[in-house]
């Protein structure tokens, strides 16, 4: 059982896939780290010894923000923006889309509401 930053790393994938179980961790930040410790990224968790998960440890905790910070500091952000009172702060506020194509992508929060004209065919009545 591999922990490191508190996650407990999947044991029978890739070290560089299984590195990305870590919040602030994704592939191209976890195959920076394997390229700067020298561990083979196709190597299995598993099989990491007691040297080389001290060395991710060190390498991950030293260089970046991960876990509990990185959601501190995310979380300090949003709540910054909704207390400056911005679109973006009472968008996340609504919890409703921030970015992007709003009118269609909403629909998950709203639920699945058509509001277009001629979305459904009538029932003609038979006589």
């Amino acid at each position: 059982m591999v922990r490191i930053a508190g996650v407990v790393i999947p044991e029978y994938k890739n070290v560089e896939r299984a590195l990305t179980y870590i919040y602030g961790v994704g592939l191209t930040r976890s195959q920076k780290v394997l390229a700067i410790t020298g561990i083979d990224p196709y190597k299995k968790a598993k099989d990491l010894d007691e040297k080389e998960v001290a060395l991710l440890k060190e390498c991950i905790e030293k260089n970046y923000k991960i876990e509990g910070d990185l959601r501190r500091e995310v979380a300090n952000n949003i709540k910054r923006l909704k207390d400056i009172g911005s679109y973006r702060g009472s968008r996340h506020a609504k919890k409703l889309p921030i970015k992007g194509r709003t009118k269609t992508n909403s629909r998950t929060i709203r639920g699945n509401i058509v509001r277009t004209m001629g979305s459904g065919r009538r029932k003609v009545e038979k006589t």
